[in-house]
């Protein structure tokens, strides 16, 4: 949410020339990075940089005491991951109640702390399952947990991937950083030319009485309209995060073009999907899992995706119909689709199928419910109440 601001722009670019500056002398992008990330949230708000230094060495002092200890293991591993996502909860009822004032608190507290949890959650499994071979130095942790250019919307780094790149030299060449920029300017383009345009759009047609025809289009519109919005803050924060010397994992992997769901969750939003894939399989079925465990366990990873999203009626009942579909691909060995060996007309037919179940759940993600209903009430041509 900072790429809105020229002023957060100017200081991350001044931040890649310093790191360019200082290339020679070891360890530059460790600590240089660091201390940005600090005063950056200095200057953006003194309370919200306070509640990040608690949160961020209280966790790692747990993070160092579960790859240490050998006594309770699981229930400190447990105990920890349930007390950050009490922390989101707090965290925002901290704005709630007024202590924070900044106007743009609650978008950073909200957005910000529940990403940055999935990060502190990836390091506590890593201490869990590698012990004192996971133990990294407080710097390095602290630059995870606060790296600015993926703070508030990710991509999610994943915390072994993060500590591998925090030991190499910072390196940028002419190829990267052309990548980079162009990544940056298309990234804003995204979000300052279209997502305006299109957010003006929708809110014309919504005013409107809505029929089946205009809810189909307004579901449509919605969902280029979330695409350009979130890929175009991943592509900035990737270019911003390559500029710095670390690697970023891509967040949308041509998800238009998956022919299943499955396929499709690992191509939209694709780091939030590795994460819970990864965290729910490691921990409840270390094994290939049958067929009903894999559908059980779609099932329960939709889920909480959709209540990551919002704790809301809408965002559950989101997550159980996606869950319920995946569980199905699963269940009847629909889940993949080979391109090679499948003809165009098919693999295309199945595209197409898949996005239309996309787009019918898609309007959900409207912060708006109200707008919500209206729309599937015009779906079914419905009367208002």
């Amino acid at each position: 949410m900072f790429y809105l601001n020229m002023n957060a722009i100017m200081a991350m670019l001044g931040m890649v020339v310093i790191l360019m500056l200082t290339r020679r002398y070891p360890n530059n992008k460790r600590v240089l990075t660091l201390l940005f990330s600090v005063c950056f949230l200095l200057l953006f708000s003194k309370k919200l940089l306070v509640f990040y230094l608690i949160f961020t060495l209280l966790n790692y002092l747990g993070f160092v005491y579960l790859c240490r200890t050998k006594l309770w293991r699981t229930a400190t591993f447990l105990f920890a991951i349930l007390a950050n996502v009490a922390a989101v909860f707090i965290g925002i009822r901290f704005f709630v109640m007024g202590i924070f004032q900044n106007p743009l608190f609650d978008t950073i507290i909200y957005l910000g702390l529940i990403y940055n949890v999935l990060k502190v959650i990836d390091a506590y499994y890593f201490a869990y399952f590698f012990e004192k071979k996971g133990q990294v130095p407080l710097l390095d942790y602290s630059n995870y947990i606060l790296f600015i250019p993926t703070f508030t919307s990710g991509p999610i780094l994943k915390f072994r991937d993060f500590m591998a790149d925090s030991k190499k030299p910072y390196t940028v060449n002419a190829a990267l950083f052309e990548d980079s920029i162009k990544r940056i300017v298309l990234g804003l383009f995204k979000k300052i030319v279209l997502v305006t345009w299109m957010t003006g759009v929708f809110n014309d047609v919504l005013q409107n009485d809505l029929h089946t025809h205009q809810s189909i289009f307004l579901m449509i519109w919605f969902y280029a309209l979330i695409y350009f919005d979130f890929s175009g803050y991943s592509d900035i924060a990737i270019g911003f995060g390559r500029l710095m010397g670390y690697t970023m994992p891509e967040n949308f992997k041509r998800p238009f073009l998956s022919p299943t769901l499955t396929q499709y969750w690992r191509n939209w939003h694709a780091t939030l999907g590795d994460f819970f894939r990864d965290h729910i399989f490691m921990f409840f079925s270390r094994k290939t899992p049958s067929r009903l465990t894999a559908a059980g366990l779609s099932l329960l990873i939709m889920v909480l995706i959709g209540l990551w999203h919002g704790f809301s009626w809408l965002y559950l009942l989101w997550g159980v119909y996606h869950g319920l579909l995946l569980a199905l691909e699963n269940l009847f060995q629909l889940s993949t689709v080979n391109k090679k060996k499948s003809s165009k007309t098919y693999f295309y037919f199945r595209c197409f199928c898949t996005q239309a179940l996309v787009t019918l759940a898609v309007i959900i993600y409207s912060p708006d419910h109200e707008a919500v209903l209206r729309i599937y009430r015009g779906l079914l041509n419905l009367p208002s109440f």
